[in-house]
């Protein structure tokens, strides 16, 4: 089973060589084996050459690959967090067009991961893919640092007043250009890390033990909570650096800290398990495609003998089997043999194989439903920002709210919710549905959708009461504290902790074994539609009324709030319709596990 494409390469080599200057392994026999000892899941070969088992890390590589997110996470979001108000107040760009840019950065990035995952699970493996997309990822923010820094990479400085007015000179081609490099090279780094992560931490588990699956579940829980932490790390104290002391050392801490994350990542390489890339699982799937169109008028065996006419050879040790179901059947027509099918390419596909392109297949409707939850938290990361702008945001007489340290509200809510939520939640819940993980995943994330919508009528309430306030004082800054928005924030993070978590827990659980690294990109993916759809909603709603004018007391944000409620109920609608006629991946309809059904 030995592979060598998901073990360090020379590139991933030369920088664990330096960077382990500045992290020395301990003296330790797993520490000094080299690159072409490292372990691959189910066996290995000792120092006879005889095969032995490989035991999953576990809880002891998550401080390196938890750590290397976290690290991530703190960088890229301490760069980009800020980002409107950099565009805004650096590069002269009106308002709603940095709105505009920071929703089609955001929208490309989450769905450039799915370049990613294809690379780690057909061709480099999930290591490679995440040591690479760490350092493009470290070269974006070299980049953007130096637009900060470089005084010819940025327009003139000019006052407040005239920036008001729209009298700033804008940014030169030569300008954009390098503002443009840097967001390329964080997309490139975006595809390698996100989407491999995860499912590369839950490979460091036995998923066929009940403490393996406990383990993978508080894995997913605590993930998403350092995460969060260090986001609210960014959202504050780098975010203030930049407002407040300088752009530029406010991008170099995050520069820096990225670094961090790459020498963390190699430090524990050693001690993972690596599953080895099984080449183009997208030509699997078009083959079960063309196989079965092509073989669409044959007549298929009644159910109870297709177990033992349609072919289905052993399959790969390290997938699990998955059993025939009678759901989109016409699809099993790709595995009835006809003489000659097996010496010929596309002629005949495997029960396993039509099975795995059943899985995709299933979650396509649910992965749509997920995405009008992060087009409505998304609006408190911008809209939120512009109405903080007119409003009081002093604690206290000396201090002042940064526009985009507002968001910490919402991560503060996950971040206290989602350990209440596993250590308390889960075990209360678990007495009474006899489920290990407390609800249903889809019971989850319908919950959060339900709480989104209710964030966005809370949104519109508060802006109503604030415009009302600007036009009757006839000021563009209303008396009115800032913290007013807490409530929706802190409702936007109960609907992410709930939702987001439980989209990627779900996504990983039901894809194929596989394609793990396509089922984190699929959630990725989520939020790149969301950034699209949200900017294709601004546009219609900009093009057929003034709700969104640049003058936000002259326009009726409130209403658009109250769209995307609607929009959320709809959805919701949406939701619990293809929640109800799901079937869960390895289970016929008739023997799906009650911790597995639909809601």
């Amino acid at each position: 089973m030995e592979d060598n494409q998901d073990k360090p390469g020379k590139i991933t080599q030369v920088l664990m060589k330096n960077i382990k200057g500045f992290f020395p392994l301990k003296n330790s026999a797993s520490s000094k084996r080299s690159s072409d000892d490292l372990r691959h899941v189910g066996t290995t070969n000792d120092e006879d050459g005889a095969p032995i088992n490989v035991v999953p890390g576990g809880w002891k590589t998550m401080p390196y690959i938890i750590g290397n997110e976290t690290f991530e996470r703190f960088a890229s979001f301490g760069l980009m967090a800020n980002l409107t108000v950099y565009l805004v107040t650096r590069y002269h760009m009106p308002e709603m067009t940095a709105v505009d840019v920071n929703n089609i950065w955001y929208g490309t990035s989450s769905f450039a991961p799915i370049f990613g995952a294809f690379l780690a699970d057909a061709y480099w493996g999930k290591y490679k893919t995440i040591a690479y997309g760490c350092v493009s990822t470290f070269l974006g923010m070299v980049v953007m640092t130096l637009t900060a820094g470089i005084a010819g990479l940025y327009p003139p400085a000019c006052s407040g007043t005239a920036l008001q007015l729209g009298e700033c000179q804008g940014p030169s081609s030569i300008q954009l250009a390098v503002l443009i490099l840097s967001f390329v090279l964080l997309c490139v780094g975006a595809a390698g890390v996100r989407p491999c992560n995860l499912p590369f931490g839950m490979d460091q588990f036995d998923r066929t033990t009940e403490l393996g699956r406990q383990g993978t579940n508080s894995f997913f829980n605590w993930y998403y909570t350092t995460n969060t932490a260090a986001l609210i790390v960014a959202l504050t104290v780098v975010v203030y650096i930049q407002e407040n002391i300088s752009w530029f050392i406010g991008f170099l801490i995050p520069s820096i800290l990225m670094f961090l994350a790459l020498g963390i990542f190699l430090h524990g390489a050693n001690k993972y398990v690596y599953v080895p890339p099984e080449g183009s699982i997208f030509s699997g799937i078009a083959e079960v495609l063309v196989v079965a169109f092509k073989k669409r008028k044959q007549r298929l065996p009644l159910p109870v003998d297709q177990n033992l006419v349609l072919y289905n050879p052993p399959t790969n040790s390290r997938s699990t089997k998955l059993p025939l179901t009678q759901q989109y059947s016409f699809l099993n027509k790709a595995a009835i043999m006809v003489d000659g099918d097996l010496e010929k390419p596309w002629k005949l596909a495997t029960v396993q194989r039509i099975e795995e392109v059943k899985c995709v297949i299933r979650v396509i409707p649910i992965w749509i439903s997920g995405i009008m939850g992060f087009v409505a938290i998304g609006q408190q990361w911008t809209m939120g920002v512009l109405q903080s702008l007119t409003m009081d945001r002093h604690l206290g007489p000396h201090f002042e709210i940064p526009p985009a340290s507002l968001g910490v509200f919402s991560l503060l809510a996950i971040v206290i919710f989602l350990p209440i939520y596993d250590q308390i939640i889960t075990p209360f819940l678990r007495k009474f549905t006899g489920n290990p993980i407390g609800m249903t995943l889809l019971q989850r994330m319908g919950v959060g959708i339900i709480v989104s919508g209710i964030s966005m009528v809370v949104a519109g309430m508060i802006e109503e009461r604030r415009r009302t306030l600007a036009l009757s004082i006839g000021s563009f800054t209303v008396p009115m504290s800032t913290l007013w928005l807490v409530p929706q924030l802190v409702l936007a993070g109960l609907s992410e902790a709930f939702n987001a978590v439980g989209q990627m827990e779900f996504f990983n659980e039901q894809f194929p074994d596989q394609l793990r690294s396509i089922a984190t990109a699929f959630f990725c993916c989520s939020q790149a539609v969301a950034g699209y759809l949200t900017t294709l909603v601004i546009t219609i709603v900009k093009g057929k009324t003034n709700w969104l004018n640049d003058n936000i007391n002259a326009g009726r944000l409130d209403y658009f709030y109250y769209l995307i409620a609607a929009m959320t109920g709809l959805n919701l609608i949406f939701f619990l319709i293809s929640a109800h006629r799901y079937r869960s991946k390895g289970s016929a309809p008739e023997t799906i596990p009650i911790y597995q059904q639909e809601l």
